[in-house]
C-alpha cells in the first residue's frame, strides 16, 4: 500500500484540550512536541492484534485453529466474533470504577462476566469484547514468556524504534501523561493492558502497519479485511459505514472516505488514530483529545485529512 511520506504535527500543548498528529504530503519528516506521551485506550487493540499477527507469522499460533479447548479461534477473538461476553455493560464494574476499587482479579472479572456463557455461537455474530482481547494478551504472553509490556516492545515496537510507547501499569504513569489522572483510575481496569506514548508514534505505529512494514503481506490484507457491523451512519460520530478487521475499525467517514485505525476513551481523554487511503495522496492522522467524546476526536482526525487534501489541490 502506498503511504505519503510522514509529517506528524502535534498542534496543541498539555494545558489545553487536544492534541494531535496529522500527516502533509510533502515528502519531509517533521514532529514537534513529541515529548508528550497520552493514554491510546482502545487503539492498543490494534498492537494486541499486530503482536497475535507476528505470532502467526512465526507459526507460534494459528489464526483458524481453537484457542485450547475453547470454541472460538483467534481470528474471531480478533475480530470480536467470538461471542465472549463484555464488562462495558456490567453495571458493578463501572461502580467499582467510580469508587477507586482496586481492580478485580482476573478469576473475578470472568466470573462477573460469565465468561463461560458466550453470547452467540463463534462466528455468528458480533460485539465488541474487551475480555475477548484479554485473552488475546493471554495468548501473546503465553507463547512469548513475557509480561504484555515486555512482548509488546518485543514483537512490534523495538523494531520500529518507538521508544515512548509503554503499558501503563499504575495510576501514577496517567498522571505523568497529557491531562493527568484527576480520578486516580487504575490502568489495571483496562484488563487487555493500556499502551502510553506519543501522538507521534501512535502515528508512526499505525502508519508503519499500513506501509506493509510490520507484518507479512497476506497477514496485512487478513488484518485489514472488514466485517460489516452497521446498516448506516453514527449519530454524533463521522461514520457512514462502519465494519471491523482483525483490531482494526473499517469503514467509511464523511468527506474523507475509507478510514483504517482504530479509537477509543476512557476517564478523562478519547483518541482516534486512522489511516485515509482514497484521493490522491493517502495520509495517517492521530488526535486525542480531552472529555469522553470519542466522536470529538474522530472528526478532527477527518478534518485533518481534509486539510491534506486539499493542500494537494
Amino acid at each position: 500500500m502506498a503511504v505519503a511520506a510522514l509529517i506528524a504535527i502535534i498542534d496543541a500543548m498539555t494545558d489545553q484540550d487536544f492534541l494531535s498528529a496529522r500527516i502533509d504530503g510533502d515528502g519531509t519528516i517533521a514532529i514537534t512536541s513529541d515529548q508528550v506521551s497520552v493514554p491510546w485506550w482502545s487503539f492498543t487493540k490494534t498492537a494486541l492484534a499486530t503482536a497475535a499477527l507476528q505470532l502467526v507469522a512465526r507459526g507460534h499460533c494459528s489464526l483458524d485453529q481453537r484457542v485450547d479447548s475453547q470454541p472460538y479461534t483467534l481470528r474471531q477473538l480478533l475480530q470480536h466474533r467470538a461471542g465472549v461476553p463484555n464488562y462495558g455493560g456490567l453495571a458493578a464494574y463501572h461502580e467499582a470504577v467510580r469508587r477507586g476499587d482496586k481492580p478485580w482479579e482476573i478469576g473475578e472479572l470472568l466470573d462477573r462476566v460469565a465468561s463461560d456463557r458466550l453470547d452467540f455461537v463463534p462466528g455468528d455474530g458480533w460485539r465488541y469484547s474487551n475480555v475477548g482481547y484479554l485473552f488475546v494478551r493471554q495468548i501473546i504472553e503465553q507463547a512469548v514468556g513475557r509480561d504484555i509490556g515486555s512482548a509488546l516492545r518485543y514483537l512490534v515496537f523495538d523494531a520500529l524504534g518507538l521508544d515512548s510507547v509503554r503499558l501503563a501499569t499504575s495510576a501514577q504513569d496517567l498522571v505523568e501523561a497529557a491531562w493527568g489522572n484527576d480520578t486516580g483510575y487504575d490502568p489495571g481496569w483496562v484488563y487487555h493492558g493500556l499502551l502510553i506514548g506519543t501522538p507521534g508514534d501512535a502515528v508512526r505505529f499505525l502508519h508503519s502497519l499500513l506501509s506493509g512494514v510490520v507484518l507479512p503481506a497476506d497477514l496485512l490484507t487478513e488484518m485489514t479485511t472488514s466485517h460489516p457491523i452497521g446498516d448506516g451512519p453514527l449519530p454524533g460520530r463521522p461514520w457512514e459505514t462502519t465494519g471491523y478487521g482483525l483490531g482494526l475499525m473499517i469503514g467509511r467517514m464523511a468527506a474523507v472516505g475509507l478510514a483504517i485505525g482504530h479509537s477509543g476513551g476512557g476517564p478523562g481523554s478519547v483518541s482516534a488514530v486512522y489511516h485515509f487511503n482514497d484521493g490522491p495522496m493517502p495520509c495517517t492522522v492521530a488526535a486525542f483529545a480531552r472529555g469522553d467524546n470519542e466522536g470529538r476526536a474522530e472528526y478532527e482526525v477527518a478534518r485533518l485529512a481534509r486539510l491534506n487534501r486539499s493542500a494537494l489541490d
